[in-house]
């Protein structure tokens, strides 16, 4: 939704770029930056005008590629999120209106099929095809397609697609309601939880249930505040609150679920409410994909990979763009005896993410018996060459105010070593937490948890290092054994 009264100058721009991320990741299991952003802005500068659409009609910044030196194509395609190209200011809008043009050349070029040939190669992408290979294959050489590209930049005008505008909707068919004013606080506190502006959210939380205690949604957004908090007792009270008032909020029931006991209980009785609870989530919400990675788990753990390979793969239909889900669908069919195709999953993953995803892939390659994985050039972890890893579990974690040195002591065979959080750092985890990235935080909810860390040498012996780069990693459950049986006659 967007206020109307709040729209400038512009700002339309970055709706329809950030509405078409959400279709695109919603639909491709791993699409290149260059195209992500290049779709995206393709899409995000659209006019709708009195009697028409325009699609693709050029960006102001796509100027800053005019008559310059084009960024080389097999650079282009390559760029990822941590690349210069993307973070640096001098870069970052040559990238971006080179991307666009791409793009627009690809859609619209008739020696492209006019984005015929684009499908091909998006095509060719979501099946596991390496991109430069692939662009290589679909458009031509490099060289060639840089060429074309920069003479189609040189234009003064650009083509755009044309749309006649829907017909007129009547308004007074729309059901309406006004909503009580706590309702309103509650909605505008879920909108700051979710934009991280925790003091913001908890006002307006606070204010919402001051003034009607029973509003399910409120005690919902209060209990992630006091989850983020580390208050998990609170946290916990709220979801049971919220998931009793209103028994058709699944976030509150998946939340109260994967706090009770029962999320990690070995009991069958257990397990089984853990399903029952789960199922009911989905049912609420069908394309909540963090459940289905919880039953694929929880199959695991009754010795089911069978139904976990298939809950898992539904869960990366839902959210394609989650490198993790990929790879616990390459942990459970090595559950599996499918070695090859386990290391197929990991590869495809250490090709397209960067950072801890790219390395959580790598240690699942690793894994894999080196004769039985496919041909392929070898896969490292990324990290700095001035970094020692060390693999353990966190023992302790602890955030304080400015004159507390936070730290981390983690549990590496049999000894404790503390390293030091000094910023700037690097944190990643595994997309299967089940509390995900929007309420994920290095001090709380740890302990215990396996982690790999990336730190420097200390100029102090008091400590072990300075961290790097910090990853957290999901464990699953070994299978379970099964007791031997004797015949006795």
């Amino acid at each position: 939704m967007v206020r109307m009264d709040a729209w400038k100058l512009g700002a339309h721009e970055v709706v329809y770029h950030e509405y078409t991320h959400s279709i695109l990741h919603r639909n491709f299991h791993w699409i290149p930056v260059w195209l992500d952003e290049g779709i995206a802005d393709f899409y995000g500068f659209s006019r709708f005008e009195a009697n028409r659409i325009l699609v693709g009609a050029p960006p102001e910044r796509y100027r800053m590629v005019s008559g310059q030196v084009l960024i080389p194509i097999d650079t282009l395609i390559s760029v990822d999120r941590s690349s210069p190209y993307y973070r640096d200011w001098d870069k970052v809008y040559r990238f971006y209106g080179e991307s666009w043009g791409l793009v627009h050349f690809l859609m619209f070029d008739p020696g492209m099929g006019q984005g015929k040939k684009l499908n091909e190669y998006l095509a060719r992408l979501q099946q596991g095809d390496e991109s430069k290979k692939a662009f290589q294959q679909v458009f031509g050489d490099f060289k060639t397609i840089e060429s074309q590209l920069d003479l189609y930049l040189s234009r003064f005008t650009f083509r755009a697609g044309v749309l006649p505008n829907p017909p007129q909707f009547d308004e007074k068919s729309f059901s309406e309601r006004t909503l009580t004013m706590a309702e309103t606080n509650a909605e505008l506190a879920g909108f700051h939880l979710w934009t991280h502006e925790t003091e913001g959210a908890r006002r307006l939380a606070e204010e919402a249930l001051k003034t009607d205690p029973k509003l399910g949604f409120a005690h919902e957004v209060m209990g992630f505040i006091e989850f983020g908090e580390g208050k998990d007792a609170e946290a916990l009270n709220d979801f049971t609150q919220a998931s009793s008032l209103a028994p058709d909020l699944p976030l509150s029931l998946f939340a109260k679920t994967m706090m009770s006991p029962i999320a990690t209980s070995s009991d069958p009785t257990d397990e089984n409410s853990l399903h029952d609870a789960l199922m009911k989530v989905v049912t609420l919400n069908p394309q909540f994909a963090p459940a289905y990675i919880q039953l694929a788990k929880l199959a695991l753990r009754r010795g089911d990979p069978q139904t976990a390979f298939a809950v898992s793969r539904k869960a990366e239909q839902l959210e394609p763009t989650r490198a993790g889900y990929h790879v616990l669908s390459g942990q459970i069919l090595r559950r599996l005896g499918k070695e090859k195709e386990a290391a197929t999953f990991a590869h495809f993953v250490a090709d397209r993410w960067p950072g801890a995803d790219h390395n959580e892939a790598v240690e699942l390659w690793n894994a894999v018996p080196a004769d039985q994985r496919p041909q392929s050039d070898p896969l490292s972890d990324a990290v700095s060459n001035d970094t020692i890893s060390m693999d353990g579990h966190i023992a302790a974690v602890k955030c304080g105010d400015k004159e507390v040195q936070p730290d981390v002591t983690l549990a590496h065979e049999g000894k404790l070593f503390v390293f030091h959080l000094k910023q700037p750092f690097g944190a990643g985890f595994s997309d299967t937490l089940w509390y995900g990235e929007d309420h994920f935080s290095l001090c709380h909810h740890l302990q215990g948890m396996r982690a790999v860390i990336r730190y420097k040498a200390p100029t102090d012996p008091a400590y072990s290092g300075d961290v790097s780069e910090i990853e957290i990693r999901d464990e699953l459950t070994p299978p379970p054994t099964r007791s031997a049986v004797t015949d006795v006659q």
